[in-house]
Parts: structure tokens; sequence; C-alpha cells
């Protein structure tokens, strides 16, 4: 039985109050009509406890907008919620993906992810295809979806706000993947459930990355806020130690010409299986928390892009630890999958309302591993049962 505005309701009292649940819940379907955001198809989900976010079903079934009872958590930038027919993946060097890069998740993948590269074709059937060039977090970024559906589902007085979509990466003679998303939240909550399906079509063993980018931004980091995970050490990081502009547990306030820090974290996961991480605000009372399962993503890694007018914090699961993409392979990350084979991946994310809920959270991560003494780690560290992983080369100049 759903809890809105402080009263317990069953399906037939909310219906003597109201005509339509979509005066106070519901999902729904529009499309941006203006400049680069034109011809966008959007999902505005309104859950009932003051939570409201969107769904960019033609940019990956990624999450837009973001929002607890009028205060922004999500990142925005400057590209807006670009169509997609307006990105080239491959332009700039690759690097195309900066071009529509916001919102409060971006879904990297499904054969590659980070910094542009190359690969061997050796997969396919194709002899005079000696190479595959893959742009910045791969083709299966920015991509319009097939959607599947939406709604508002009843289960006696229980409900539920859904959709679903798949979007898929294909090429003749190439890859043929798809990614599946279902979204889920109960009516009256502010936790949301997403679960990512990913499929080879194909007849050739096909290589498959995934990697999250969720994006955080002002109001809910400021200087103070704090980013709680159960980290036990650090694998890698983009800077060095010496010219980290900022610490990686308590983020600053905006700064001139920073340079965007990257950090490779090793993590705890606790009995079930679980990883909670969260950007908290002491200040606001307010805290964004994510959680994964550890069993399908091996990598946590964590964005600071605190420069004035980008101010940027992300929290990125990934199925491989950072570096090149042969990197990657040499430490056997890429995952290939046969034929029809699938990877599923589930995730949370929910609003951390008050002190109390803030201190459960704290709570919950110290039970799983102590606190690290250290926000400013070397570029490596040997973390406790597990080696080292090479260390990255130092360039101010980040690819990421």
């Amino acid at each position: 039985m759903p809890s809105l505005f402080g009263t317990k309701l069953t399906k037939t009292e909310l219906r003597r109050r109201i005509g339509d649940f979509r005066q106070i819940v519901g999902v729904e379907l529009s499309e941006l009509q203006d400049g680069a955001q034109r011809g966008l198809r959007v999902l505005e989900f309104k859950s009932g406890s003051g939570l409201c976010f969107t769904v960019l079903v033609d940019r990956s079934m990624d999450f837009g907008r973001f929002e607890f009872k009028g205060t922004p958590f999500a990142w925005q930038s400057g590209t807006g919620f670009r169509h997609p027919a307006l990105i080239d993946p491959m332009g700039e060097g690759g690097n195309g993906f900066m071009r529509g890069f916001s919102g409060l998740l971006c879904t990297c993948g499904l054969d590659h992810v980070r910094q542009p590269d190359r690969g061997s074709a050796d997969h396919f059937d194709l002899p005079l295809r000696q190479e595959i060039n893959y742009p910045m977090h791969g083709r299966g970024a920015l991509q319009p979806a097939q959607l599947g559906g939406y709604g508002l589902r009843w289960d006696g007085d229980e409900a539920v706000l859904w959709c679903e979509g798949t979007v898929y990466q294909a090429q003749v003679m190439g890859e043929h993947l798809s990614l599946t998303r279902r979204i889920e939240v109960a009516v009256g909550s502010s936790q949301v459930h997403f679960t990512d399906t990913v499929r080879n079509h194909g007849f050739s063993r096909t290589p498959h990355m995934l990697l999250y980018h969720i994006n955080l931004g002002w109001p809910l980091l400021d200087e103070g806020a704090r980013f709680s995970a159960p980290i036990t050490g650090t694998l890698a990081a983009n800077m060095p130690r010496e010219v980290q502009q900022a610490d990686y547990r308590v983020q600053t306030a905006p700064q001139s010409r920073f340079v965007q820090q990257v950090f490779d974290h090793a993590f705890k996961a606790d009995a079930q299986g679980r990883v909670p991480t969260a950007l908290l605000n002491d200040r606001l009372g307010l805290g964004f928390a994510y959680e994964f399962e550890a069993g399908a993503f091996r990598c946590l890694q964590q964005w600071q892009a605190l420069g004035e007018g980008v101010y940027g914090f992300g929290i990125e699961p990934a199925t491989a630890h950072w570096g090149s993409r042969q990197d990657a392979q040499d430490k056997g990350e890429v995952i290939e999958l046969a034929h029809d084979e699938t990877r599923t991946y589930r995730s949370s994310m929910s609003v951390l309302d008050g002190a109390m809920a803030i201190a459960a959270h704290d709570q919950r991560v110290a039970a799983i591993t102590p606190l690290l003494p250290e926000g400013f780690p070397p570029r490596s560290l040997q973390p406790a049962g597990g080696p080292l992983v090479r260390q990255l080369p130092d360039r101010r100049d980040i690819e990421r």
C-alpha cells in the first residue's frame, strides 16, 4: 500500500480522492521541441514521494533530470540533451561523445568504454577488415532506443511505475549487440531500480564492456559534500598526489583551471554482494545513493570535474579497470559473449532524505570496511588481497 503525502491508501481509497492517477503519480511520454534537443523523446516520472526524473528514450534510455522536492541532483552540461542524430561518435578523433555528454546517467559501451582506441577485428568473418576503431565510450552510448512500453502497474493495492526499452548496436559482418533496460519505482518511493540485459544476437563471439557514468551536480555537489563508499584502496589515479587539486572524499567549491581527476578504487561488497556508494550533502540534509552488484562490475571509478562552469562529480562502475583496451585484454577483463549469451546488471538509485538517512548510509559503509585516512591517494597502491594495477602514464591533458 503506497504512502502518499503522509497517508497510506488502498487503490480504492485513492480512487475516491482523484479522477486521474496522473494528478499525483505517473509516467508520461513527451518530445523536446527546441534547439539541439529537438525530436528527443522523454519519459517523465513522478513517484508521489517528491521524486521526479526523466528517462531519455532516444539517448540509450539514460536518466536525464533527477529532482527531489524541487532540488536538482543531476549534472547537466552546456551540450544539453543533444539529439543523437547530431552527434558523430568518431568525430574529433573519436571524441564525439563529449558533444552530448550530459545528465544523471550516460551509459557507455556496449563493446568499448573510455578513451578512443583500436582493436583487432579477427573475431568477425571479414578478412579485409584488420581492425576496429572505437570512439570514446563506445557506439552504444547516446543511441535511440526502441520503446517497449511504460506506465503504472497495480498489483492489488501496490503500484509501480515502469518503462522498458532496447538499444541496438549492429553492423553488417560486425557486432550485433543489444541492451534492454527496465526501470521501476514503487509509487510513494524515492528509490529507483533499473536492470540492464546485454545480449549478443550475432553468431561470432563478440567483445562486451559496460560503464555507467553517473553524474551529480550543484547544489547536491558543493563545497564540503562527501563521497561515501566501501573503498579499500586506490588502484590507479590519473594525477600524481602532488598535483591533485581536491580530496577524493570531501569535495571543493568550483576551482579555476581544474584538471579533471579520475580514480580507480578497490572496494568491498556487503554480505549480499552489494556495493553502496553515495554523494552526501550534510548542509542540505540530502544524499544520492547508488548501489550495484559486485559480481557484475569489477571496477569503481570516480570522476571529479570541479572546474568553473563544468562542476560535476561522477560515480562510475565498470566491467574493466581503468587503462587502455589492450590493458583490459591483457588482464582478461574484456567479456566475450557467444551467440545469444547475455549479461545482466542490476542497480538502484535512491534519495537519502535527512540526517538520519545520511547517518544510516555512513554506518552501513563503516560496517563493510573502515574509512581510509588518506584522501589524496598516490598514483597506485597495493590493495589488501589484490594485485597492483599497471601505473598509468603521467599526463595533464587526460585521456580517459
